[in-house]
Formats: structure tokens, sequence, C-alpha cells
């Protein structure tokens, strides 16, 4: 192992511990932040025992995100402007047309910024076949196509019999609000979709570097973190990787940094 190899394995080290420190102390934007860090920088070194061990508390810190933006109960849909202020709390955020996919990363890049947990999925027109497009962006875009929620407005109330006090407005004819279950349906078939673009034909290391792409694209979906776990495991039985010389590394000018 070289120098700089060795310079930018204590600083991967040091941040492992941090985001492990900051699981402990709640701070799951923090122990996220720190951890996907440290996977860029392993992955760029081709780290992969590295990356394995880092994949474990990232994952855990965005369950617990997710989780808590679930446990709000709502889910906003965003239609018009993205939610700014005091309008953008904690929660599911459901963003559909004209809003796009880049949209979508936006305000979950706005949320990471300020701490809030929010849950954050896109939706596309509907296909022909009254499909709705679930869209994720990021360095490839997924993209995964499911049966829309069903938002038909309940029954009428029965008439109430003459002499009764009558019966408060039915909620008949209003549009009801998109079902959580649906929601985090929808989200896992998108992280599905994602797993699903990666042939496990393709050599490990090949697969590493897709995964990440899509890990990046969709980074809530539990499973995706634990298909780039055993990718990273099986590619380290791999012949390594080296990269070409004077291939440019981003993080060598701050191998000595916190991030």
């Amino acid at each position: 192992m070289s120098k700089t190899q060795a310079e930018r394995a204590s600083k991967i080290d040091a941040m492992m511990e941090q985001a492990s420190r900051a699981l402990v102390d709640r701070d799951y934007f923090a122990a996220e932040r720190i951890a996907a860090s440290a996977l860029r920088r392993a992955h760029h070194g081709a780290d992969y025992d590295r990356m394995a061990r880092i994949l474990l508390p990232l994952q855990e810190a965005r369950r617990m995100k997710r989780e808590m933006a679930v446990d709000t109960g709502r889910i906003t849909l965003v239609e018009a402007d993205l939610p700014e202020g005091r309008a953008f709390t904690a929660g599911c955020y459901l963003v559909g047309p004209p809003r796009v996919g880049a949209d979508g990363r936006l305000l979950r890049d706005m949320a990471d910024e300020r701490g809030i947990p929010a849950f954050i999925l896109v939706r596309e027109p509907p296909t022909r076949d009254g499909l709705w497009p679930i869209v994720a962006v990021g360095p490839v875009t997924v993209r995964a196509k499911i049966e829309p929620p069903d938002l038909s407005p309940p029954a009428p109330a029965p008439a109430k019999p003459a002499g009764k006090r009558p019966a408060k407005a039915s909620a008949a004819g209003k549009p009801q609000p998109v079902p959580m279950a649906w929601f985090i349906h929808a989200a896992e078939q998108l992280g599905d979709e994602a797993i699903s673009q990666v042939p496990l034909t393709l050599p490990a290391a090949a697969r590493v570097d897709a995964l990440v792409d899509r890990l990046e694209a969709v980074p809530l979906h539990e499973k995706l973190h634990q298909r780039l776990e055993e990718a990273c495991r099986e590619a380290l039985q791999e012949p390594p990787r080296r990269r070409k010389p004077g291939m440019f590394d981003p993080f060598d000018d701050d191998l000595g940094d916190a991030d």
C-alpha cells in the first residue's frame, strides 16, 4: 500500500468512527453525511472492504430518517411551488407534474441541508395504460411504472330518517389523500427497479460502480444498500483494479481535512 493509499484509508477509518458516534448520538443527518462522504472516498480508491463496512451505518442513518418522515403520517402533494420556510416540515412529499425529477432531487437536498426528515418521491404524467412513472435522478435516472393509488371519493353517507339532526357534510366528491401504504410501496418498487437494472452477470467491480450510481439516485432504499454491500464483498475476490497513471484524484488534496 502506497503512502497516499494509507493516508486515504486512515482518513476513511476516522470518518467511519465519526459516523458511528453520530449514530449513537442520534444525529442521523451528520451520520449520513459523513458515511456518504467516506463511501465516495472508498469507492474512488476501489477499497471494497471499507465500502462494505461503511454501508451498514449509512443504511441505518437513512432508515431512521425515513422512519421519522413516515411516522408523521403526512403526505404532501407538490404540484406548484416547492415548499419553503415554515411550510417545509418533516413528512413525505409526492412531487407531481409540472414538477420533474430534478425538482425532487432539489427538494431532497434542501431537506438534508436543513435537517428535515423528508421522504420524497416524484411522479411523471400517467402513461397510456394509466400507470404512474415514479422517477429518481442522480448519476443515472431510475424509473418504475406502477399502478396509481385509489383516490376515488368515498360513497355518500346514507340518508338519515326524518326528524334526525342533519349529518355533517360528506367527503364524497373531494380528492382523497394518497395512502401511506401506496407511497411506501411505490418507493420500494423504485428501489427494486434500480437493483434490476444491474445484471448479476457483470463483474462484481462493475456492479459496484453501477449500484453506487443508483444508490445516489435512490438513497432511502434498504435493499439497494444490501445489494451494494454484497457486490463489494464479491469484488474483494476479483483481481484488484488500478487507476490509470496520471488520473486525477479529487481527494488527494484534502486527506488531512475533516468533512
